[in-house]
């Protein structure tokens, strides 16, 4: 994929004489959580054992779980990434998987100096303030990390230098993507709104507002609801359904009864895809919110703020040797390749700094300086980079459609919006 040598590298690694260097991961592996984390794990494994030694270092994996009951604990996650730090052959960092893990992370590693890179972790507040843009609010007005009850970038960064990089896009791009795609290929024109009262939901919500008020479409109604076990928006659909609304979207998560409220719909509008139901990655590809629409779960589409390797070609070998060895269905994952590439960005950083080394072990600082300079890396995803944030430039938003009500039937890929050469605002 790169130029990394490895062929000479491994002919003259000295066998058992080599030296190592260890790529520290992050990520949930046990319980419910685990389900993605392991198969995302197994794409750092893959890499690795087809990329055994690098200028002369053999490559270890060391793997810390940080998911406790199958739920991921950031505390634990900060706990991983300290030990991790303690290891002085460990030179970079492959997760975390989740937003909350990552924001109590950072510091740590940033202060030891320790570049991680995420293949998922999706919350704009990770690297940049404000959450929202004012250009995609409908009231012009920016919505602040601070107001979204979060640390501002700066605060999670006390060595003032950025060590966190990730192949996800931020979430500010969800609710344009939705946009775009509703009006653009459901050909959407008038829609309602809803938001779960929590600071993701909202900015969906507004962001989608924003950017399909712009591009010519109507929102004939918008709430924001508090969750509870008895909600009910059957006043809300009936105002929607008066107005015309063609659509609802949802900012949101299954939790907060996101799905429970297209189940309602089916009270007041047509079923399924004749009045489709727009969401984020809250309620993408869960068998829960499936469970929860019911008999209506047909024509939900949310957006997922990373690319779907399935749709690019330059992946499809990869995931052809991937498959022919991890052969369980479970063992593969949507962010699978995703930690393939984020492997490979790290090696080729590691290759570069090992090589203005002079041959031997890099700093830490110099590994993460390399990933800073990363700007056309080919990987399997296709052409990756960072900007100064240390965020993708393959911004690549996908759209997925639950198409019925059985929740072990996968979610059908039926598009995406590529915000890489230009972004919504």
């Amino acid at each position: 994929m790169v130029a990394l040598s490895l062929a000479s590298a491994a002919a003259c690694s000295g066998g058992g004489n080599a030296k190592t260097i260890r790529i520290g991961v992050d990520l949930p592996l046990s319980g419910s959580e685990g389900d993605a984390g392991t198969p995302t794990l197994n794409g750092i494994r893959f890499f690795v054992h087809q990329h055994p030694v690098l200028d002369g270092f053999n490559i270890e994996i060391s793997a810390r779980d940080d998911a406790v009951k199958g739920v991921h604990d950031p505390k634990v996650g900060a706990a991983n990434i300290a030990a991790l730090i303690a290891d002085p052959l460990v030179i970079g960092v492959i997760g975390p998987f989740d937003s909350s893990v990552a924001r109590a992370a950072i510091p740590l590693a940033n202060e030891a100096h320790l570049a991680m890179i995420s293949p998922s972790t999706s919350n704009r507040c990770l690297t940049k303030d404000p959450l929202l843009p004012a250009a995609l609010s409908p009231t012009r007005t920016a919505i602040t990390c601070a107001a979204a009850g979060v640390p501002v970038p700066a605060d999670l960064r006390p060595a003032k230098v950025n060590n966190f990089f990730r192949l996800a896009t931020t979430d500010e791009l969800q609710g344009a993507a939705a946009a775009d795609y509703g009006y653009k290929n459901l050909h959407l024109l008038r829609v309602a709104v809803l938001s779960d009262h929590e600071a993701y939901g909202q900015a969906l919500a507004e962001s989608f507002r924003a950017r399909f008020t712009k591009l010519g479409g109507l929102v004939v109604v918008h709430q924001d609801f508090t969750p509870s076990a008895t909600l009910d928006l059957s006043a809300f659909m009936k105002q929607a359904k008066s107005e015309r609304a063609q659509a609802i979207y949802f900012g949101g998560v299954t939790a907060n009864h996101g799905c429970a409220v297209r189940a309602q719909m089916a009270t007041v509008f047509a079923a399924g895809e004749a009045t489709p139901y727009l969401g984020g990655d809250g309620i993408a590809e869960d068998p829960a919110c499936v469970r929860d629409a019911g008999s209506n779960a047909a024509g939900i589409y949310a957006t997922v703020p990373v690319v779907d390797p399935q749709q690019v070609a330059e992946s499809q070998a990869v995931i052809t040797e991937f498959t022919g060895q991890y052969r369980n269905a479970w063992n593969y994952g949507p962010y699978t390749i995703l930690a393939y590439d984020a492997t490979a960005v790290l090696y080729s950083a590691l290759d570069r700094a090992i090589k203005a080394a002079g041959g031997r072990a890099p700093s830490r600082e110099n590994v993460v300086s390399e990933l800073a300079a990363t700007t056309t890396f080919q990987g399997a995803t296709g052409t990756l980079g960072f900007d100064a944030d240390g965020d993708t430039t393959h911004r690549i938003v996908s759209i997925f459609e639950s198409t019925g009500s059985d929740p072990a039937t996968p979610w059908r890929w039926v598009g995406a919006v590529d915000y890489s050469a230009k972004l919504p605002y």
